[in-house]
């Protein structure tokens, strides 16, 4: 396993290079990138067709930099400085465990300051080349492929809150045993959490600019299926513990073309060093799981990039707008129940039996699909404009 992007590069070319870059977080930034990209393509398309259209905002230009503006800069900048300062110059520690610098409160107050004042001084200089003798209210085009952005810094914040709140909720007994710890460390996040915290986000954002629920989740839809495939792909190189049961089944002959550790996987030099030592290991992460288990992450991925070009396929030939998101929904709900079956996961007991949080959670979102998928068609819109 790769906790890091250093060990990766390590492995292939034989040279340490001290990187502050996570296996998990490097993959997780670009399933982001992924989704982002795959809702631009379709609000664009969808404006293309007619579907979606733009919005008119007044907007004043000309104008000088105003006290807000000037001072929401310097404060980002000192934000960005106080940090990044103190890293460089302890960056054997930042190297080391980027997440203990990043989320402590220790930095350098000089370069916070420095950073603040260039920060604030850039944006005086960008209003100044601007500004007119005579500032003035115009109307600007707002078409809704632009606020992708935007969008994705919403779904980034609230998803990973979302994740982590419903990680500690799955977690209750960590949480007591060590409250800050389990606020602070990102290897502890639970998907769906994220779904639904991002989600709501999503729509609200979009809500109040103008773009209607159900185009905007019909465009995320394709996205969140790879994203969440591009995402498992981290836990597993990662090792970040979402591996499943113990698996000492011999594979069968008739999977004999797949690699060992792709049916038995025993997850050595594991990010979250769970298991036993490794004979003449030296590091940080130098533990293996005792017997293999099944690397559910992996099948995780490979189901869910083959559900993303499924639904990518769906996009165009599905008119009714909302319907594509809820199919997703149930597609969701199906994988991530069945996988749930050989994956390692805390337990509830509920009318007599154990199940998982994520096994709730999947049949609601197969019966929330499938009940979305009725409702949408008993109540269906014309498919132009942003409703």
């Amino acid at each position: 396993m790769y906790p890091t992007i250093s060990d990766l590069i390590q492995d292939l070319f034989g040279i340490y290079i001290p990187l502050p870059i996570q296996s998990f977080g490097f993959m997780l930034a670009i399933a982001f990138l992924c989704a982002a990209w795959t809702l631009t393509m379709e609000l664009r398309r969808k404006e293309h067709a007619g579907l979606l259209t733009h919005r008119t905002r007044r907007v004043l230009r000309g104008a000088a930099a105003t006290t807000t503006e000037l001072g929401t800069s310097g404060l980002i900048g000192f934000l960005v400085g106080y940090k990044i300062v103190y890293a460089l110059f302890n960056y054997g520690a930042f190297a080391d465990n980027p997440q203990a610098v990043l989320l402590s409160t220790v930095g350098s107050i000089p370069g916070g300051l420095a950073v603040g004042l260039i920060s604030a001084y850039q944006r005086y200089r960008e209003k100044k080349k601007l500004q007119r003798p005579e500032p003035v209210w115009e109307n600007e085009k707002v078409f809704p492929h632009q606020l992708v952005g935007n969008i994705t810094m919403m779904a980034a914040l609230f998803g990973i809150l979302g994740a982590k709140v419903f990680h500690i909720l799955e977690n209750l007994d960590d949480f007591a045993r060590d409250p800050l710890g389990s606020i602070s460390l990102f290897s502890g996040l639970t998907m769906y959490g994220g779904l639904i915290c991002g989600g709501a986000a999503v729509i609200w954002y979009s809500e109040r600019h103008g773009i209607g629920w159900r185009h905007v989740t019909d465009a995320t839809a394709p996205g969140l299926m790879l994203a969440y495939g591009v995402g498992r792909i981290g836990c597993h190189v990662a090792g970040d513990g979402d591996w499943g049961v113990v698996n000492n089944t011999p594979k069968p002959g008739w999977l004999s073309f797949l690699p060992d550790w792709a049916w038995a996987y025993s997850y050595p030099n594991n990010v979250n060093s769970d298991g036993i030592p490794i004979p003449g290991c030296e590091g940080r992460h130098c533990m293996v799981l005792p017997e293999p288990v099944w690397p559910t992450p992996l099948y995780e991925a490979a189901a869910c990039i083959g559900l993303f070009f499924i639904l990518w396929y769906l996009r165009r030939s599905i008119t009714v707008p909302g319907m594509l998101f809820f199919v997703y929904l149930v597609m969701n709900g199906i994988e991530r129940f069945f996988i749930e079956q050989i994956r390692v996961n805390t337990t509830y007991h509920l009318f007599g039996r154990e199940i998982t949080q994520a096994e709730i959670i999947a049949v609601c979102l197969v019966i929330g699909g499938l009940a979305g998928i009725w409702f949408v068609r008993r109540n269906r819109k014309p498919s132009t404009g942003n409703a």
